[in-house]
């Protein structure tokens, strides 16, 4: 690492610029956050915020996990659903 002091040295502050290099690092960056918030967006929506409360009151269970009646009906109580 000592090697590269002298060359710090030569190196004009005024004149220092990112270059292509820091465009590609900062562009490949902002790829990523995009990705991952469009991730996060689409897990998101599969969320389901109401509690199991007041999903009871509101709707059948089975109907909120996407079940139908005859298919919640023929599970037994208690086998670990």
């Amino acid at each position: 690492m000592t090697h590269l002091v002298p060359l710090a040295k030569e190196v004009d502050d005024d004149k220092v610029t990112p270059g292509v290099l820091g465009f590609i690092v900062f562009a490949v960056m902002a790829l990523a956050v995009w990705g991952l918030m469009k991730s996060m967006n689409r897990h998101m929506r599969k969320v389901d915020f109401k509690d199991p409360e007041e999903r009871s009151e509101k709707e059948p269970v089975g109907a909120a996990a996407g079940e139908d009646s005859s298919s919640a009906s023929k599970k037994k109580p208690g086998a670990g659903n």
